[in-house]
């Protein structure tokens, strides 16, 4: 029992070790195992001068193409947090508990105010990443007897100190008396509204520093800061990113004296270290700002000694300055991108199955995370579906299209996303690459989904469910341009839509500068009788055609001229004749092609389409799908669609 006591304790023993040596990464600063995107805090170096010392967010998925959100926007008026009116270097930490983010800045307003001085620093705090609570720390009043000369408090940072279960807050101070700059620190208090005591001397490099930045591995703390070298006579010769090590956070530490970035021996100067681990890596990123030249730049390590020699630039088409970067998740980047959007497509689309996004959306266009074109809809009970072609990028200049989306919604506002139901892989027999316009629609238990391709096709594809996953049901193109008579050009089989008539009489209506339709079998795999096409006085078609019937009358609306409008006609049968009936809609806004869909839903009727107005990088190959009511004068001819941004929610 005795032998059994002693080996309990000498285990508990070893537990506390550990505990207390394991790297601040893993245990003070602990990681969702779910991250897949990185926040970037910073504040602009461009622009606006009275706007530039404000708080800014972006969102990357690889920690070096970075979009801003808010528009480059501040996120949160300084204003509103700062005594200056003014911040700078913000850095943001995930907490030790879920829920929890910490973020502390430069209280200063150098556009207003100049270099002279500066009061403090600002204490933010929150539970989401959206809403800030913030607090003002001015050392000068609230510590007189040892602060009472600061002149400058600059670049604080915060990390977790997991031997004694508080956030430690660190900063440059200056003051007024020398021109030494040392790191000073406190413990924030538990709300993180001030300091427990005052502030420490923490670590005095030999010729000064700023913008501290401290990171721990394999129990070594590595303190990264912007360093110099100075000659006999005390006149700085050198300066750049250096570090300085310790086995205590308090240190002592000790300094190399070497440079880390590849710019220390040259006249570019840089600054604003930041070290942030990958996400499921072991690998760190040490990114600077080159402010005199207005970017952004980051070399790597595995062990926080040896960092790539050759730096590489963040893609900004922003001007960062001394910022900060986190891991999210993608709930974080979901709701980071519902406040405030801009957030990368591929931090928010749903990918393993049963993944979700639900979102609200109340103007036009009706998506922002995702570039949309060629509308397609499907009521099946009481939702909404909308199937649409899905352009890769922003500010594209060509089309690339590689999948499709799909979405629901019950009331016009509030959307679900779904996981991508089909991709243009899952057809073999495709030789473009090209995932072109589709239509989806339900039969019996089943719901088909035919898709064109850039000259290999029309397809179809199978599924139990609305939101898929779809199958090729063929194993082959339903139509090819072989079928596609009267035109010669390489991508004239595309565009298919469906109609099922009130006698069960299903309708494949389909091409580009020549109209075609056919009757399709039950089974809604095969062609039953001859192809034709559509002809009559003043039909000027382009492509897009789509078939939808109100009382009694049969309504063809299609893309025409180019750029693409969106005319109609009518008829008193499926298969005509039609007349010419006018535009639906003008020129879709910034964008050579549009796509109608017409549908009722819950009494209303809507005209869906694309345009290019997704801000700031749509285009007519970054396209966006938007929606607009739909309304009949007393003879059944369609009122003129006004585009707008209010849609049928209200003004985005």
């Amino acid at each position: 029992m005795k032998t059994r006591n002693i080996h309990w304790l000498r285990l508990s023993y070893l537990i506390v070790i550990l505990f207390y040596t394991i790297p601040y990464h893993a245990v003070g600063q602990r990681q969702p195992d779910d991250l897949c995107g990185y926040l970037f805090a910073y504040f602009e170096g461009a622009g606006d001068k009275e706007t530039q010392e404000q708080l800014r967010f972006a969102c990357s998925a690889d920690a070096i193409h970075w979009t801003a959100l808010n528009s480059n926007k501040p996120i949160i008026p300084s204003q509103e947090i700062a005594s200056s009116g003014g911040i700078r270097d913000p850095h943001i930490l995930r907490g030790e508990h879920p829920g929890n983010y910490y973020l502390v800045a430069t209280d200063m307003n150098t556009m207003k105010n100049g270099w002279e001085s500066n009061p403090g620093i600002v204490l933010m705090h929150s539970s989401n990443l959206l809403d800030w609570k913030h607090c003002v720390i001015d050392l000068a009043k609230l510590y007189p007897e040892e602060f009472s000369n600061v002149k400058w408090v600059w670049a604080p940072q915060t990390l977790y100190d997991a031997q004694v279960g508080k956030y430690l807050v660190y900063f440059t101070v200056r003051f007024h008396h020398n021109n030494d700059l040392d790191f000073y620190a406190a413990y924030a208090n538990e709300d993180f509204s001030g300091f427990e005591s005052v502030p420490k001397l923490i670590f005095s490099p030999k010729f000064g520093g700023i913008d501290g930045d401290i990171c721990v591995k394999d129990g070594i703390y590595h303190f990264f800061y912007k360093g110099n070298t100075k000659d006999e006579q005390g006149r700085e010769i050198k300066n750049g990113i250096q570090q300085a090590t310790s086995k205590s956070l308090w240190g002592p530490y000790v300094e190399d004296f070497q440079y880390i970035d590849a710019y220390a021996d040259t006249s570019v100067v840089v600054e604003g270290s930041s070290v942030f681990k990958l996400n499921n890596t072991e690998e760190y990123t040490l990114m600077y700002d080159l402010y005199s030249d207005g970017r952004y730049e980051f070399q790597r390590s595995n062990d926080l000694y040896a960092f790539s020699q050759k730096p590489r630039p963040l893609q900004t088409p922003f001007h960062p300055r001394h910022g900060s970067v986190i891991g999210i998740t993608k709930a974080e980047a979901r709701a980071l991108h519902d406040r405030w959007s801009g957030v990368p497509y591929t931090l928010l689309v749903p990918e393993e199955k049963g993944d979700t996004y639900t979102f609200r959306s109340t103007g036009n266009p009706l998506f922002t995370h995702v570039y949309t074109a060629d509308p397609a809809t499907l009521v099946d009970g009481g939702t909404l579906w909308l199937y649409t072609g899905h352009d890769y990028e922003g500010n594209q200049r060509g089309y690339r299209m590689k999948d499709w989306c799909v979405f629901s919604t019950k009331d016009m506002v509030n959307w679900t996303h779904y996981p991508t139901p089909l991709r243009i892989t899952d057809f073999k027999w495709d030789k473009t690459g090209d995932a072109y316009a589709g239509h989806v629609v339900k039969r019996g238990d089943k719901y088909y989904w035919y898709i064109s391709t850039n000259g290999s096709g029309i397809g179809v594809a199978v599924a139990e469910r609305p939101e898929g996953p779809f199958k090729d049901a063929l194993g082959k193109p339903l139509l090819t341009n072989d079928d596609c008579f009267g035109a010669t050009h390489s991508w004239r089989c595309i565009d298919p839509a469906i109609f099922i008539d009130d006698d069960e009489q299903a309708w494949i209506i389909w091409g580009n500068k020549v109209c075609y339709y056919a009757r399709l079998k039950e089974n809604m795999l095969e062609i039953e009788g001859p192809i034709k096409t559509i002809h009559f006085p003043g039909f000027e078609f382009t492509e897009a055609p789509w078939i939808h019937k109100r009382a009694g009358k049969y309504y063809l609306s299609y893309a025409t001229e180019f750029p693409e409008k969106i005319a109609y006609a009518m008829a008193d049968a499926f298969e005509g004749p039609y007349h010419y009936k006018g535009l639906l809609s003008e020129i879709a806004g910034n964008s050579n092609t549009t796509h109608p869909a017409i549908q009722e839903f819950r009494n209303n009727w809507y005209f869906f389409y694309h345009n290019g107005s997704i801000n700031p990088d749509g285009g007519s190959y970054s396209r966006a799908v938007c929606v607009e009511p739909l309304t009949y004068g007393n003879t059944g001819l369609i009122e003129k669609i006004e585009m707008s941004s209010k849609g049928v929610g209200g003004e985005r």
